[in-house]
């Protein structure tokens, strides 16, 4: 089973209970919020040295901290030891094994809630790019592969109004709602797809035209925000 098979029935059994669930977010696999609950879950094929890093730094953002990983064929004493590794370092566990009816989710334990000192900046950073996105496009456990943040939806927003409106000034995107991060992201232009055509005034380059189109599914997303906006 890979990591990324993992992701959809977390996926699933955390909006069963009631979460928001984004995958691949600021470094965190799996990230699951209800009101001020929130839920973090870092997914891996069998629990190793690699997995118990990843989540005790998670543990800086959030008390609730979780692992999932494929239910072990031999719970052996091997497997109890991993048991009380993961509770002595207050971290939850999700098993994820295959049932008559499809994947099957169960927790084992939750993580023993202790005051540690917070990094708020990063807890701020994690929810804000849940917020900013417009929903979840990711598979938690990726790698080598791109995935899609609210900066880049935004980026995509912007590239569709270029192409709708030509040349024009990060004010007359922003009145069709391109944000407020609108000049920060034509200036810096981390993708190529922008390019300034004298002080003030952007275009869209052939190159983001392209791979601003690529993503088919948000692209059309902003195609109907900016003809509600326009």
């Amino acid at each position: 089973m890979l990591e990324t098979e993992l992701s959809a029935p977390v996926k699933a059994y955390l909006e069963s209970h009631g979460y928001q669930v984004n995958c691949e977010v600021k470094d965190c696999d799996i990230v699951a919020t209800k009101g001020d609950d929130l839920i973090i879950v870092e997914l891996k094929t069998s629990v190793n040295l690699t997995l118990l890093v990843q989540a005790t730094k998670r543990q800086s953002i959030s008390d609730s901290v979780y692992v999932a990983v494929p239910a072990p064929t031999k719970r052996n004493r091997q497997w109890r030891g991993t048991l009380t590794v993961l509770k002595r370092l207050e971290i939850g566990l999700l098993l994820v094994e295959e049932g008559a009816m499809g994947m099957l989710v169960s927790k084992q334990f939750d993580p023993v809630p202790y005051q540690r000192k917070k990094n708020t900046r990063s807890r701020r950073a994690l929810l804000t790019e849940v917020a900013d996105r417009s929903g979840d496009y990711n598979v938690g456990g990726s790698t080598k592969t791109t995935l899609m943040t609210a900066y880049r939806e935004n980026a995509i927003l912007i590239a569709c109004c270029l192409a709708k409106l030509g040349p024009s000034s990060p004010k007359i995107l922003r009145n069709l709602g391109t944000g407020e991060k609108t000049t920060s992201i034509l200036s810096a232009n981390h993708y190529g797809w922008f390019q300034r055509v004298e002080k003030g005034v952007y275009e869209l380059t052939d190159q983001g035209d392209f791979e601003s189109r690529s993503f088919k599914q948000i692209y059309k997303q902003a195609k109907a925000h900016l003809k509600a906006r326009h």
